[in-house]
């Protein structure tokens, strides 16, 4: 399913390799100003979703895009919900809650995919519908208080750190057993699955790499206990790498430049803080 779109967290590689190799350039990426510029790119990222889901034997609709709009002013995220988008992914909680406020009339649905402090909980609770980088029981237990408070649930995603990088947020690989078996005491998140950044490299193999992980990690929590991962989906990818993430297993990739044109802030305003 293409859920972004009709009915990701950084996403952007700089000087990567050739889409040959499954990696894109920035500079690949058209900006779009028009409904029909939008639709172009999202029709190309669609196309792509297609192949890579075909070359690994799988149905694209198992596939959801997130079109990333962190940066995007609202007027040109109003002409990508015209060509057809009504979900957006955003890193910053205020600048999320601000254009869900600025586009209410769309009725739009919102996911954060970036850090969280425990502090902004009540903020993500004000608008958001889903949460893709749960990483800490501090914030599980605050946005649970404000959920419970509010009388509403929250789909999560929890971050894993496949990358080993410092300067990567998400828990390491080998405490997310003890943090999944903690979640269920929180009622009010819906764990949907695991989310992951790739390692920031022109190696193919390298990004593969972490993808190939946090499915294995996926693999083992549904053998160890279902109950815990939900649906055991998998959100990874982004717009240099998301073709090799749904070979490898993705549920949700997280796309930005590729469907709004290459960023004019840098990615180092977003991530990591």
């Amino acid at each position: 399913m293409i859920g972004g779109v009709g009915a990701g967290a950084p996403d952007e590689y700089h000087d990567l390799m050739s889409s040959d190799d499954g990696l894109h350039h920035d500079s690949d990426f058209h900006t779009a100003r028009s409904v029909e510029e939008f639709r172009a790119n999202l029709a190309e990222v669609s196309r792509r979703i297609a192949a890579a889901a075909q070359r690994a034997g799988r149905d694209a609709s198992e596939v959801e895009l997130l079109p990333v709009s962190k940066t995007v002013e609202q007027e040109r995220i109003r002409l990508a919900v015209a060509a057809g988008c009504r979900k957006f992914g955003e890193n910053k909680v205020q600048e999320a809650f601000r254009k869900s406020e600025e586009m209410a009339d769309l009725a739009l649905d919102w996911a954060v995919i970036g850090h969280l402090q425990s502090n902004k909980a009540k903020d993500v609770v004000r608008f958001a519908s889903e949460f893709q980088a749960l990483d800490r029981i501090k914030v599980a237990a605050a946005l649970d208080r404000r959920l419970e408070a509010a009388g509403r649930s929250l789909d999560v995603y929890v971050q894993v750190n496949t990358s080993a990088e410092d300067s990567k947020f998400g828990m390491p690989p080998e405490e997310l057993p003890g943090f999944l078996s903690r979640l269920p005491q929180f009622e009010t998140l819906r764990v949907k699955g695991l989310m992951t950044l790739a390692v920031f490299s022109s190696d193919t193999e390298r990004v593969r790499t972490c993808f190939e992980l946090l499915r294995t990690l996926r693999d083992r929590a549904l053998e160890t206990d279902p109950a815990l991962i939900g649906g055991g989906l998998l959100s990874m990818g982004m717009s240099g790498d998301f073709e090799i993430a749904i070979e490898e297993g993705a549920n949700c990739v997280r796309v930005g430049q590729a469907i709004f044109g290459r960023r004019a802030v840098p990615d180092s305003h977003y991530w990591p803080e």
